[in-house]
């Protein structure tokens, strides 16, 4: 199998991505993205690189034997006016631009299509480590009530609609009122809104209640952004006093399954996979 060339952005999952890949018996090579990837990356085979250093990006994959990249982690939109450019990276400039006032979504698809366009073929974490994906039911010991069901169902309707819009991928939901809604400042922010809600609206820990809900946008094609959990969310939501957290099943990673499933356990949380369709 040829390398994966893996263009790594902020935050855990590239590196997750980098050892389930390679466990899977193909190897990797880490595009790490200046500003924004962890230095974790150098344990693996790997090339610091500007985002607007295109054309290097494309020579340095080539370089290594690449022909499938794969987008992973967090891509902040930069001030492109202090991007460092390259030839390639200037001619493409305006189409970046177009794309970035569009959103984030069309950010990172704009990427992707950058190294498509140049022979490149561009896969999701789905297809390269499926390993990481949550599937359907319950992760550990709980599974959600009846009344966590309902709020299930309300919160993926609203992530739904978000979604839409390019705005977020998460929701809180507790006995069918919606405590918050994930925008630009991401899900550990948001969760943390829901922890200063009054304790009457929401649980509390002790007498956990409510859910948090993550699923990807309806747009989304799955080579840019799948949502995410780990340790830390499961943290985050039992400090909310949340009762649990449910995830589209197929289309979530979960980093560090078995130490989520343990965390959830200890902390009396569900961790659960709804089916697309059903939506609950």
């Amino acid at each position: 199998m040829a390398v994966l060339g893996i263009i790594a952005g902020g935050g855990a999952l590239p590196l997750a991505v980098a050892d389930a890949v390679r466990q899977g018996g193909r190897d990797v090579f880490i595009l790490a993205l200046v500003g924004a990837a962890d230095p974790g990356v150098e344990q693996y085979p790997h090339a610091w690189n500007s985002l607007g250093e295109v054309g290097r990006a494309m020579q340095l994959l080539r370089d290594h034997g690449v022909d499938e990249v794969l987008l992973a982690g967090k891509v902040a939109r930069p001030r492109f006016s202090e991007v460092k450019l390259d030839f390639k990276g200037a001619r493409v400039l305006p189409r970046v631009l177009a794309a970035a006032r569009r959103g984030d979504d069309a950010l990172l698809k704009c990427m992707v299509a950058l190294f498509e366009d140049d022979g490149f073929r561009a896969i999701g974490v789905a297809e390269a480590a499926p390993s990481l994906l949550m599937g359907p039911g319950a992760l550990g010991r709980r599974a959600p009530s009846e009344n966590d069901l309902a709020d299930i169902k309300i919160a993926v309707e609203v992530v739904r609609l978000m979604g839409r819009l390019d705005v977020g991928q998460a929701a809180a939901v507790c006995d069918g009122l919606v405590l918050a809604v994930e925008a630009a400042e991401g899900t550990d922010r948001m969760i943390e809104r829901v922890a200063s809600l009054p304790a009457a609206i929401r649980g509390v820990p002790g007498n956990p209640r409510g859910v948090l809900v993550k699923a990807p946008k309806p747009q989304q094609d799955g080579k840019t952004d799948l949502p995410v959990i780990g340790i830390q969310t499961i943290a985050n939501a039992a400090a909310a006093g949340l009762g649990g957290i449910a995830v589209e099943a197929g289309s979530t990673l979960i980093l560090g399954r078995q130490e989520v499933c343990a965390a959830a356990d200890r902390a009396g949380l569900f961790v659960y996979g709804f089916l697309r369709d059903a939506g609950s």
